[in-house]
């Protein structure tokens, strides 16, 4: 039997993977990166490498939720139009959080993150 992956199935892909990447390489983008001491480097990391470092950071802690949220809602035959869009908001989410985070924008930032959260209750709600 076949598997057949939905955007928000692609979107856990992109959440647990794509996004921390992409802010991970912006705070790893220096000639000062020791691959031999990564965990010491991102300690000394200041400003919008540091920010960007702990968007990452952030994404790790809330991905769980987005992950058990968009399964349980599949699970729970919810629309899957509904859920796509859902996750898909979630993902944009992230990555304005994090673009948010690296340029220093603490209220916006925090604005974002709650959208993103809302994106997951509506899901958990959704499947009840």
């Amino acid at each position: 039997m076949a598997l057949t992956l939905t955007i928000a199935d692609w979107c856990i892909f992109v959440a647990g993977l794509v996004v921390p990447f992409v802010f991970t390489l912006y705070a790893k983008a220096s000639k000062d990166f020791d691959n031999a001491k990564p965990r010491e480097y991102m300690e000394h990391l200041a400003g919008a490498r540091k920010r960007a470092y702990w968007a990452v950071q952030n994404g790790y802690e809330t991905f769980p939720l987005f992950l058990a949220a968009v399964l349980l809602a599949e699970r729970a035959a919810v629309a899957q139009a509904t859920v796509d869009m859902l996750a898909v908001g979630f993902v944009a989410c992230r990555l304005v959080y994090g673009v948010m985070y690296v340029l220093d924008k603490a209220t916006l930032r925090s604005l974002v993150w709650v959208a993103a959260l809302g994106c997951v209750v509506a899901l958990f709600v959704l499947s009840a």
